[in-house]
């Protein structure tokens, strides 16, 4: 079981808008572990937003999400302080219905005996707030997920072809490990999972075995992609990273190095006004978009390293 601390974290902020709650509360919900809201309006027109967190959290990785989709003065605003244990979280998440994405469903234990034999079941604990799948970036991996697993054939066909190894799927900020679930399910492929989060790493562990897959799923604690592990798996027919638009664009290359001619990738995490700039740094680097899903405003790219661009990749590795 995931260890947590003997308090939660209460971090406050002020919002001029509703909508800019929403997308707040939407962006920090689907990174961070036992998180729970509560938002009120105030006098003045404005909204108070007051964020739960069950594990401590990394505050400057908090605001830079918030900065994402606000003001950058909304998360200098922002002010944590520890609390005594709570209930919020159990509480907030129990009524959660199941979510469905493609062939997918992810749900909680007290939903198991609702999901229909021809689905796709991936299972997370209604105790855990975020990579629940409510969150449309993660709805949208999971049908890019779905649309990938339905070419899983001719890439397997083509990966014989060229006498390929891409045999793994990379999961980058992984979160709950929704995504590295569903691929090892759909794609019954080995799957290596990360995040920069340790409360990240020890839940999608945990979900992995819940979900009987944990002998498929492996999880390291890590930043980027630079580590040993990463290159060892290589190279990917899958690459799936649901995380913000700067370090999409700081990892392109690497990224590029990893993915399998053919392979695919997968980004998200964007807003529909950041996609165009996600893209430009995937497509300089050889990768074609053959998808792009929108959902609730925001985006997710599936992107395609064609077999021809294998000599551009072995140009970038060159010193």
């Amino acid at each position: 079981m995931v260890e947590r601390t003997s308090g939660t974290v209460l971090a406050r902020l002020l919002v001029s808008d509703r909508q800019t709650l929403v997308r707040i509360e939407d962006a920090l919900g689907e990174h961070y572990a036992d998180m729970a809201s509560c938002s009120a309006p105030e006098a003045n027109g404005c909204w108070s937003l007051e964020l739960h967190f069950g594990v401590h959290p990394d505050e400057a990785r908090i605001r830079a999400l918030v900065e994402a989709v606000a003001e950058p003065a909304v998360s200098e605003s922002m002010r944590f302080e520890r609390l005594a244990p709570t209930d919020w979280v159990r509480k907030s998440l129990a009524g959660l219905r199941p979510v469905q994405a493609g062939r997918f469903v992810v749900h909680g234990s007290h939903d198991r005996h609702r999901i229909a034999l021809n689905r796709i079941a991936i299972e997370i604990e209604a105790s855990l707030a975020f990579g629940t799948g409510h969150h449309a970036s993660t709805q949208g991996c999971l049908l890019a997920l779905d649309f990938v697993a339905k070419r899983t054939r001719s890439m397997r066909r083509a990966a014989a072809r060229q006498r390929t190894t891409a045999q793994h799927v990379l999961d980058i900020g992984t979160g709950s490990g929704v995504l590295a679930i569903a691929s090892a399910k759909a794609l019954r492929r080995r799957v290596l999972a990360s995040d920069i989060e340790q409360a990240s790493v020890a839940m999608t562990r945990e979900n992995a075995n819940i979900n009987g897959v944990g002998g498929s799923v492996k999880v390291l604690h890590a930043a980027g992609v630079k580590r040993h592990a990463f290159r060892a798996c290589s190279p990917y027919a899958l690459i799936l990273a649901n995380i913000l638009l700067q370090p999409l664009r700081d990892m392109a290359t690497p990224i590029t190095r990893l993915a399998a001619p053919n392979g695919y990738v997968v980004i998200s995490g964007l807003p529909i006004t950041q996609a165009p700039a996600a893209l430009a740094s995937y497509r300089a680097r050889g990768l074609v978009l053959v998808r792009r899903i929108t959902l609730a405003g925001w985006s997710t790219l599936v992107l395609q390293r064609k077999a021809s661009a294998r000599s551009f990749a072995a140009r970038m590795r060159r010193p």
